[in-house]
């Protein structure tokens, strides 16, 4: 007797779930009364459930979701150990160094990483195609870790909240509507819509 395949995420849901537990986090350091404390351990909960959520639906977790599931139980949980708000707050960098290293050594060795997390999100790409997406967001996210540090480091927990919530997210957004025309050129096979909604996960 065969066993039902488990059904496959749509984009909306797989954007759901990535950017779903950073939502909660905005979500209750505002009901919190500005506790960064309890938001993390609030975002380390809904990032738990998200995990769950994908592993019983869908019967896998993508690598990365995996990949920035562990930096925010690991950090989060140092965070609330030590009560230091730092370690929370250095999350995205090292987030974004890591996934722009694993993307540059994929270039250097001739084999685009991205292709390998997302080549089902970007059918009828080619190859020219992979390697400017993947040099892309190598550089986009090498931009983004530098901008995380100067806001945490010189702002308050308040203003690097927001900093995420409105500048960070959009800045995500736009970069990977600005990359569909580059995408289409390359042999996209999917529209303008469908290939936003498939970007790189979130931290």
């Amino acid at each position: 007797m065969n066993t039902p395949a488990k059904p496959e995420a749509g984009p909306l849901l797989r954007l759901a779930l990535d950017l779903g537990p950073l939502v909660v986090y905005f979500a209750a350091y505002s009901l919190t009364g500005k506790n960064i404390f309890a938001a993390t351990g609030i975002f380390m909960v809904a990032t738990v459930a998200a995990m769950l959520f994908s592993r019983i639906r869908f019967g896998w977790i993508s690598a990365m979701q995996w990949f920035s599931s562990v930096m925010v139980l690991v950090l989060g949980g140092l965070t609330l150990w030590l009560h230091q708000d730092w370690f929370i707050k250095i999350k995205p960098t090292l987030y974004y160094l890591m996934v722009s290293g694993i993307l540059w050594f994929g270039l250097w060795t001739g084999r685009p990483t991205l292709k390998l997390a997302l080549g089902s999100a970007y059918p009828g790409l080619n190859e020219r195609g992979w390697v400017l997406l993947s040099r892309n967001w190598a550089i986009f996210f090498i931009v983004m870790a530098i901008a995380n540090e100067a806001v945490w480091r010189n702002f308050s927990t308040s203003v690097w909240i927001g900093y995420k919530l409105w500048g960070a997210l959009p800045a995500t957004m736009i970069f990977a509507a600005a990359n569909v025309p580059m995408l289409l050129k390359h042999g996209l096979g999917e529209t303008p819509a469908e290939a936003i909604s498939e970007k790189p996960p979130q931290e």
